[in-house]
């Protein structure tokens, strides 16, 4: 194996993160190796998808200089991200019969399997395009099966999946921006999973937690049990509704509350300014309560809620997750092994795109389930083209 570039690209609301990793050929188990970052302000999104794409394009093109800039060679690739508030999923079941006469289950047999929840649901997503499929759980002849059914002897196998969409025309524009600002894209990954890769460990996976990033105007959250992506969501809030709760709340220009929320010095009181924060972050954590409520996972997540995202850094949020979601709260930096050249939360998307793009492995840690679209996202674009 040689050395292998790895460039990902994180358009958010805020701003356009871009990160060139690398890949050692004598190390294939290592995270790849940052060796160029660059960043702009974003223009032309509204909760992660794209008003302007123009705006969107030229926001890419200077990030995507800087990165370039700090990389030392020119990109042409790269895997993206989308964390649009189109982003959603659907849970379905399907079932086939065996095909081999011995009843051995057979990687066919799984695909197939797959294919049939997959068709299932096709009818009640109509505009949207399914990103990735999760298997969440097998059975065989009525037995729950522990782990991967191939090699397995049975008659009927079925399977209960995960299948997390987007809207066809959020995708298609995200890819047109990025390809726009003279990059191919390989492939395209949620935000929510990114973020999974590169801040939680294998224990929190296995356990049962809750990733939410909190962005300027989204949410975003993936929720993992036993090492399985139960739940990816993306809600139309972020740390900007704060800011818009501090300006109304003080009575001061939008710029001096975002400033004011970053840490800055304010002259007035800390009480009404926490209580102003702590507001809407009890608002914002009820929405992820609902949701956890949802599939049944309020206050069953033994290693809690990890936060990361711009909106993370705010204080006193942990404590406010912690009340509000009955859950160990924390908020995440990058892991140490980045180098040190990354330890702001808000590159974990940018990073994780990387790790995802740079494993071609099969391995337990969601990495392979969202990859199975592999391809699938260019092929499926190109029908757009002229």
């Amino acid at each position: 194996m040689k050395e292998q570039t790895i460039v990902g690209i994180d358009v958010g609301t805020y701003q356009v993160k871009v990160v060139v990793a690398k890949v050692s050929a004598k190390d294939t188990v290592a995270l790849p190796q940052i060796i160029g970052t660059g960043f702009a302000e974003s223009r032309g999104l509204r909760n992660g998808y794209i008003v302007n794409p123009e705006d969107a394009t030229r926001s890419v093109q200077s990030a995507l200089f800087q990165a370039e800039k700090s990389a030392g060679f020119p990109i042409k690739h790269a895997y993206i991200s989308i964390s649009s508030v189109g982003v959603d999923e659907i849970f379905s079941h399907g079932e086939i019969i065996t095909s081999r006469a011995d009843s051995e289950v057979t990687d066919s047999d799984i695909e197939k399997v797959m294919q049939d929840s997959e068709e299932r649901v096709a009818e009640h997503i109509p505009n949207r395009k399914i990103l990735h499929d999760v298997p969440l759980a097998f059975t065989l002849d009525g037995d729950r099966v522990l782990g991967r059914p191939r090699g397995l002897r049975g008659t009927k196998l079925e399977v209960d999946a995960l299948f997390v969409n987007v809207i066809e025309q959020h995708l298609a524009d995200m890819v047109a921006v990025v390809e726009a600002a003279g990059v191919v894209v390989e492939d395209v990954i949620t935000a929510p999973l990114a973020t999974s890769f590169v801040v939680l460990s294998k224990a929190q996976k296995r356990a049962g937690c809750v990733v939410a990033n909190l962005g300027a105007e989204t949410l975003s959250l993936a929720v993992y049990e036993n090492n399985l992506p139960l739940s990816v969501k993306v809600f139309p809030v972020g740390s900007n509704d704060i800011t818009n709760d501090i300006a109304l709340g003080l009575k001061i220009p939008l710029e001096e509350a975002e400033k004011i929320k970053r840490g800055g010095n304010s002259p007035y009181s800390k009480r009404k300014l926490d209580e102003i924060i702590n507001s809407r972050l009890a608002d914002i954590f009820e929405l992820l309560d609902i949701h956890l409520k949802k599939i049944k996972r309020d206050g069953l997540l033994p290693a809690g809620i990890i936060l990361t995202g711009g909106g993370a850094n705010l204080s006193g949020i942990e404590e406010v997750g912690k009340a509000a979601l009955r859950l160990p709260s924390r908020v995440s930096g990058l892991d140490p092994s980045t180098n040190g050249k990354l330890k702001d939360p808000t590159w974990a998307v940018a990073y994780g795109i990387c790790v995802w793009g740079a494993s071609n492995q099969s391995e337990s840690t969601g990495i392979n389930i969202a990859k199975q679209a592999k391809n699938s996202i260019v092929r499926w674009f190109s029908q757009f083209l002229p």
